[in-house]
């Protein structure tokens, strides 16, 4: 193999590490603990959508009729 291949090659893995130990250094600055358990300050919140009270009323018939179909079911047996 030749010596300027492998330079070039050693010269790519350092390029890879360094911007490995960036990113991670990164992540320790934003107060990210050592075992991943402390959220980023840059995670976004997932945004919830809104029902009306008649999407709210509707969903709520549904439940019931569906629980009341399930209690005959459990009644039969």
């Amino acid at each position: 193999m030749d010596i300027t291949t492998i330079v070039s090659q050693l010269k790519a893995q350092r390029t890879q590490i360094d911007g490995a130990i960036a990113t991670l250094e990164g992540l320790a600055s934003n107060g990210a603990s050592s075992n991943g358990t402390a959220k980023s300050a840059t995670v976004q919140t997932r945004k919830r959508g809104h029902l009306s009270a008649a999407g709210r009323k509707r969903i709520s018939e549904m439940m019931k009729k569906r629980w009341a179909e399930r209690r005959k079911k459990a009644a039969k047996k």
